[in-house]
């Protein structure tokens, strides 16, 4: 289930730099990234990044599973994402 195209989602700069990356990633590396890989990528903390896919998830942006390893999953229509900077 992804929001349908022709809805523009309505997420943030950084919320889309996050979905963009996880995105990217998961294309490239056949599996989605680690909390590690977004807290390097972005140069925050865990608690930023742990706090960031909380929100993204309850938005709607994005799902996982509680518990999995790598189990991120972008909702949102890759037309839709912004480019990653």
């Amino acid at each position: 289930m992804s929001i349908p195209p022709s809805q523009t989602p309505g997420f943030t700069d950084k919320q889309g730099q996050y979905l963009t990356f996880i995105h990217a990633y998961t294309r490239v590396n056949r599996r989605p990234p680690a909390q590690a890989d977004l807290q390097r990528f972005f140069a925050v903390t865990p608690p930023s990044v742990h706090q960031m896919i909380l929100t993204l998830e309850r938005r709607g942006f994005l799902r996982r599973t509680p518990g999995q390893a790598r189990s991120l999953e972008v909702l949102v229509d890759p037309e839709h994402l912004p480019v990653l900077r």
